[in-house]
């Protein structure tokens, strides 16, 4: 069972989809995730961008924590219909959900030129590393990121660092037993708005 961790909404269950390959992040690696976040002032008043989103519990939980924005994208329908109903569960009124694939979502760009704080990336074991550094690169040709932003990469701790594109830089790792998380954001030289 997975559920909101702090905030507005803390405690609230999460429903998690059947019949699709989401695995969602471990009530543990979530806490230890978004109490980094929160330290580094990372949630409130901010825009978030969740990537191939699963149940919608990292983006629900920056919503719940303060966020401003938060954009799920989930390509696999059912799942997709889990996160809409998740999110009525957390209550927050800017909370969108596209139901679409992650690489078409990227290269469409932001919605109205809004700038994402915070890029949460949890692919499923079987998106390939190249996939993955093509989305991304997605992120910065596309104009997605915010030049304070933060990238959030999770996966399986025996699969290699992301491949960063120009543009992001490696920022920082973490392991939580089985899984790795990574972080990157923009070089100073490289801001963007």
């Amino acid at each position: 069972m997975t559920r909101i961790i702090s905030g507005s909404a803390g405690g609230r269950r999460l429903q998690t989809p059947s019949g699709s390959s989401t695995r969602p992040t471990s009530d543990r690696v979530r806490e230890a995730l978004f109490s980094r976040l929160e330290h580094r002032g990372l949630l409130d008043g901010t825009n978030v961008l969740d990537l191939y989103a699963g149940s919608g519990a990292l983006g629900l939980e920056a919503a719940s924590r303060g966020a401003s924005l938060v954009l799920l994208v989930e390509s696999h329908k059912a799942a997709a219909k889990v996160i809409r109903a998740n999110a009525a569960v957390v209550g927050h009124r800017a909370v969108r959900v596209v139901a679409d694939t992650v690489e078409r979502a990227v290269a469409a760009g932001p919605p109205a030129d809004v700038r994402m704080h915070l890029v949460l990336l949890d692919p499923p074991y079987d998106v390939t590393e190249e996939a993955l550094a093509a989305v991304l690169a997605g992120l910065v040709e596309h104009r997605w990121l915010a030049s304070d932003a933060l990238v959030v990469v999770e996966r399986s701790s025996r699969s290699p660092q992301p491949s960063w594109p120009e543009g992001l830089e490696l920022s920082g790792e973490k392991r939580y037993g089985e899984t790795a998380v990574w972080f990157a954001e923009p070089p100073p030289s490289d801001v963007v708005a």
